[in-house]
């Protein structure tokens, strides 16, 4: 297998595409992103990370200017005929815990997370072509050819499909997008300027003819998410957005002056979508993101899947395109993620079940869609092709998410997290008990492309103390016991195996899909 000099394009720079764009830039890919939009967006959109996402932006090195740039989940100030009635902070409870250190979704807007993000991007010499509309795509045998409405042409090893719910991409290779449209449910949008709100409470006024959300925008003095049931006509149809119905709505449940609400911008109407692309992947073309699945907003969970959609596929068509991995690597991103999104349907629609039925009450609100499967850290492959070990302890089997952990590093004493060691575009194998120093030290073969760390012994790449048992915890290896478990670069188990099993280690590595 030999590299492609053409770069991988990416169709799309919102949070799904520019990550992607990341992973691969700095694995040395050559990579291009295009978007139509004249201009970069600045909608306020998805709320923010959540616990996985942040682990995935942690490994891209942008975590410190997420949590900088964003603000800690606010509590919830319900109302019932413009009177507060009850708070709630679903998230109160929740701690960081040795394994996971995230335990609750960042707030910030979207166009803040895509400002990091292209940060970091162009930090690798890669920056996002705007007013770059994709009209067609040809495939030859050893490349894919995009054309742009402007008549220019580029021509890529892989292209990925990151450009949204109405995708060009998806559209062009004629891939279903399965589901249904729920026209009922409908809410109107937009980023607005609001006074004399206290900016420590995301508002929410429920009533019976209606409802008004508020949530403060991060980083600005004025600014919020607003999100409503529309204004409706004599007839019952729903009327569009504007900066006179907003404020008719907002007086109508605040009981506020509605000159309050002093500016309505990237106004926007929402309808519940649930569909998802029968295919991920057509030849040398992948989509990714909303253009592969769509869902309710409850839960939080469209702009998250996107994140770790792209962080499943950036290692594997990294490989690719590099001449590391045959094409059948790239198989195994729709066996592995599609599955997710089908399950990613079924908890956003259970939570907006959940939230629809809590607001006929007083005092119910949005922390209903917060529940089970909403921080992402439950998520894994079990099922999938790159999954097949034999071995398994009583907390892990191989494809699920690597856990964290505290440790130190065994010479200098300093402090050494378990997700310090994952780090970067790279396999990572660790050895639990003194047995593991000869697979560690072959893994040394491997280069550059995997590193190797033992808990109990020395390493190629280092050996770390696991001085307060929480890595042996975490991966459910008792204190006698001797295993190697093989990580891999998106942060999941791909193996684990005997103490002295590097045949198993050397088998995986060097297997036709890896």
């Amino acid at each position: 297998m030999h590299p492609s000099p053409l770069p991988v394009l990416v169709v799309g720079s919102g949070p799904t595409g520019l990550t992607l764009a990341i992973d691969l830039a700095r694995r040395g890919v050559g990579v291009r992103i295009i978007d139509k939009s004249p201009e970069f967006p600045r909608t306020s959109r998805a709320k923010g990370p959540n616990p996985r996402s942040l682990e995935v932006l942690e490994d891209l090195g942008v975590v410190d200017a997420v949590l900088a740039a964003g603000a800690a989940p606010l509590p919830m100030r319900k109302y019932r005929g413009g009177v507060a009635v009850a708070d709630a902070a679903p998230f109160a409870d929740q701690r960081p815990t040795p394994d996971a250190p995230y335990d609750r979704p960042h707030m910030m807007a979207q166009w803040r997370l895509e400002e990091v993000l292209r940060a970091r991007l162009a930090e690798y010499g890669v920056r996002v072509e705007l007013g770059a509309e994709l009209v067609g795509l040809a495939e030859g045998e050893a490349s894919v050819t995009a054309t742009l409405a402007d008549g220019g042409r580029i021509e890529a090893s892989y292209a990925a499909g990151c450009d949204g719910g109405h995708s060009a991409v998806r559209k062009l290779l004629g891939v279903p997008f399965e589901g249904r449209t729920e026209e009922t449910q409908l809410m109107v949008c937009g980023d607005v300027e609001v006074e004399g709100l206290d900016r420590g409470f995301w508002h929410q006024w429920f009533d019976e003819d209606g409802a008004v959300m508020l949530c403060p925008i991060p980083e600005t003095r004025s600014g919020w998410w607003f999100q409503a049931a529309p204004e409706r006509d004599a007839s019952g149809a729903p009327l569009p957005p504007s900066l006179a119905g907003f404020r008719r709505l907002f007086a109508h449940h605040t009981g506020l002056p509605a000159d309050r609400l002093t500016e309505a911008t990237l106004l926007s109407a929402y309808r519940v979508n649930e569909r998802m692309a029968a295919r991920y992947r057509v030849s040398r073309v992948l989509l990714a993101g909303d253009a592969a699945h769509v869902h309710s907003i409850a839960g939080g969970l469209g702009m998250n899947t996107g994140i770790q959609d792209a962080y499943n596929l950036g290692w594997k068509l990294g490989r690719v395109a590099a001449g590391l991995a045959g094409p059948a690597l790239l198989d195994t991103y729709e066996e592995e993620r599609l599955p997710v999104a089908a399950q990613v349907l079924d908890i956003s629609a259970e939570r907006l079940r959940a939230t629809l039925e809590a607001i006929k009450k007083p005092g119910g609100g949005l922390d209903s869609a917060v529940g089970p499967g909403t921080n992402g850290l439950g998520g894994g492959y079990r099922w999938s092709s790159l999954a097949a070990s034999p071995r398994a302890t009583s907390r892990l089997r191989a494809g699920d998410r690597a856990p964290d952990a505290p440790c130190r590093d065994a010479v200098t004493g300093e402090p050494r997290r378990l997700f310090d060691a994952f780090a970067g575009p790279h396999f990572t194998l660790l050895g639990f008990g003194t047995g593991t120093g000869g697979a560690l030290r072959e893994a040394a073969a491997h280069g550059d492309d995997l590193r190797a760390y033992g808990l109990d012994t020395a390493g190629p790449s280092g050996r770390l103390t696991d001085h307060e048992g929480h890595a042996r915890a975490a991966y459910g290896i008792g204190p006698d016991d001797e295993l190697l478990v093989l990580i891999r670069p998106d942060n999941h188990v791909g193996l684990i195996a005997d103490a002295d099993d590097t045949k198993a280690v050397t088998a995986y590595l060097s297997g036709d899909d890896i």
